[in-house]
C-alpha cells in the first residue's frame, strides 16, 4: 500500500494493521517515506490517536527496523536494566544514575536522546565533554558497558534507525506530546537494547509534555502495559516537574551539577529524591535487592564510597573524553562568558514556576533547538535556580543566567522573571514521587 494511502487511513480514524504500521515504518527507515509524509503521519495520530494493538505493531515495527543487541550472561553476570527520562527541564538523572546502578552490579546501556520540546535531551549534555564520543559503534558500546558497567550513547545507525528520523520530525512537528508517538519512540529503542528492567520516570506538571497528571497517568499506564506486553519488566513513577528537578538548566550547566552530585559537593533534595526512587525501583527489578529499603542503602554507598563516581569517570575516558573530567572540571567545560544575577521585581516567596518557560528560555538563549539542523551552544543556561518556596529579594536573587552575550543574556533574564510567580507566603511542599504505576492496563 502507498504510504499516502496510509497516512489517509490514520487521518480519517481507521485503525492500521500490524502490517500497514511496518510497511510504513519500513518505508521510514529505507528512506523511501518521505519526511513530509514523517510528518503527516505523526499529525494523524497526534490527532486520531491508536488502540493499544495499534500502539504495540508500532513500538515493534520501530525496534525492528534495526539491529537488536543481546547481553550474554558469560560476559555480563549481572541483569541489564535501565532508567528512563521522557523529558523534563534540569533533569539530569540518568548522568547519575547510571553510574549508581552500575556500582550496584547492574549493567546500564543506555539509549538516550537529544532535547525534545522545551526539555533538554541526555545526549546534548553529555556532547559538551569534549572527545566524548556519543554515537559509537556497537562493538565498543558493548566493551565500556562491560568494562564500565554503564554506556550512555545516541541511537546509532543499527539501533531503531526509523525512530531516530521520526524523533527529530516531531521535534519540529508539535508533535511531541503524542502518547502514541512518545510511547513507541521510548520501548522501541529500550526493546532493540536488550534491556531486562525498566524504571521509567514520567513527569507531571508545568514543566512536562503532561501537565495534567491524569495525562501523565495515562501515558505511564500506557507505557507500562505495552512494555510488559513486549516482555520488558517495567514500573513508572509519576514525578513532579512544576519546578525544574535540578537547580540548574543547560548542557554543561546540568552536566557540572550532576558532577558535583556524584563528588558530594551539592546534591539538590528533590533531584537526590528521584533519582533514589528510580534507583530502588530497578534494583529490586533486577534481583540486586529485596527491597526499596536496601536498594537505597546500596546506592547511597555508591556514592558515599566513590564507586559511582568511578564509574562515571572510566565511562567518559573509554567513550573518548578526558580522564580527569570529575578532578578538573574547569578545564575541560567552558563557562559562558556572560554570567549575571537575576533579581525579582519583588521580595518574597516563589509561589509557582512556569517551567516549561524556563526551557524554553534555555532555547533562546542557544542551548536548545528551534530546527532540528540547529547547533546547541552547550555552555548557556541557568544555575542555582529557586525552587518553589525559596525566599527571594534584591540581594537573593533568582537564579544564575550564562549567555553568549550580553543582549541574550538579559532578554533571558526578562524571561524568567515571568516564569517565576513571587507571594508573600511559602507554599506548602508538595510530593515529588506522585505515584508508582505496576502492571497496570491502557
Amino acid at each position: 500500500m502507498l504510504a499516502q494511502e496510509i497516512i489517509r487511513k490514520k487521518r480519517d480514524g481507521g485503525e492500521l494493521s500490524a502490517g500497514e504500521i511496518a510497511e510504513l515504518i519500513g518505508g521510514l527507515a529505507k528512506g523511501d517515506v518521505s519526511e513530509g509524509q514523517a510528518a503527516a503521519f505523526a499529525m494523524a495520530v497526534f490527532f486520531k490517536g491508536m488502540s493499544t494493538p495499534e500502539r504495540v505493531a508500532l513500538t515493534l515495527a520501530m525496534r525492528d527496523s534495526g539491529r537488536v543487541l543481546a547481553w550474554p550472561r558469560d560476559r555480563f553476570d549481572g541483569p541489564v536494566l535501565e532508567p528512563l527520562q521522557p523529558g523534563g527541564v534540569g533533569d539530569n538523572v540518568s548522568l547519575m544514575l547510571a553510574p549508581m546502578l552500575a556500582a550496584c552490579g547492574a549493567y546500564v546501556p543506555m539509549i538516550s536522546g537529544r532535547g525534545l520540546g522545551h526539555t533538554g535531551g541526555t545526549l546534548d549534555k553529555l556532547e559538551a565533554i569534549p572527545g566524548y564520543n556519543a554515537t559509537p559503534d556497537i562493538a565498543l558500546f558493548e566493551r565500556v558497558v562491560s568494562q564500565a558497567g554503564c554506556a550512555i550513547i545516541g541511537q546509532t545507525a543499527d539501533l531503531a534507525p526509523a525512530d531516530k528520523r521520526l524523533y527529530a520530525i516531531r521535534d519540529v512537528t508539535a508533535t511531541v506530546e503524542s502518547i502514541p508517538l512518545i510511547t513507541a519512540s521510548i520501548l522501541s529503542k529500550k526493546l532493540a537494547a536488550g534491556l531486562q528492567g525498566l524504571v521509567m520516570d514520567v513527569k507531571t506538571g508545568s514543566g512536562a509534555f503532561m501537565a495534567r497528571e491524569k495525562d501523565a497517568r495515562d501515558l505511564a499506564k500506557t507505557l507500562v502495559a505495552v512494555a510488559n506486553g513486549a516482555g520488558l519488566k517495567t514500573t513508572a513513577l509519576i514525578t513532579d516537574m512544576d519546578q525544574p528537578l535540578a537547580s540548574a538548566a543547560g548542557n554543561a550547566v546540568e552536566l557540572m551539577n550532576a558532577m558535583c552530585y556524584l563528588a558530594g559537593k551539592q546534591r539538590d533534595a528533590r533531584l537526590h529524591e528521584v533519582t533514589m526512587a528510580l534507583g530502588a525501583d530497578l534494583l529490586v527489578t533486577g534481583g540486586q535487592a529485596k527491597t526499596p529499603a536496601e536498594a537505597r542503602k546500596a546506592l547511597q554507598r555508591s556514592l558515599d564510597k566513590g564507586t559511582a563516581a568511578e564509574r562515571f569517570a572510566r565511562m567518559v575516558k573509554e567513550l573518548g573524553g578526558p580522564s580527569d573530567l570529575l578532578e578538573e572540571p574547569a578545564r575541560h567545560l567552558a563557562a559562558a562568558p556572560i554570567q549575571i544575577e537575576v533579581y525579582p521585581d519583588r521580595a518574597g516567596f516563589v509561589t509557582a514556576i512556569d517551567t516549561r518557560a524556563i526551557g524554553i528560555a534555555v532555547i533562546g538563549l542557544g542551548g536548545g533547538r528551534r530546527v532540528a539542523s540547529d547547533t546547541i551552544d552547550h555552555q548557556v543556561g541557568f544555575t542555582e535556580l529557586a525552587g518553589k518556596g525559596a525566599d527571594v529579594s534584591s540581594d537573593r536573587p533568582l537564579a544564575i543566567v550564562h549567555a553568549k552575550d550580553t543582549r541574550s543574556a538579559e532578554a533571558a533574564a526578562a524571561d524568567l522573571r515571568v516564569a517565576y510567580t513571587i507571594g508573600e507566603n511559602a507554599p506548602e511542599p508538595g510530593k515529588t514521587v506522585r505515584a508508582r504505576i505496576k502492571d497496570a492496563a491502557p
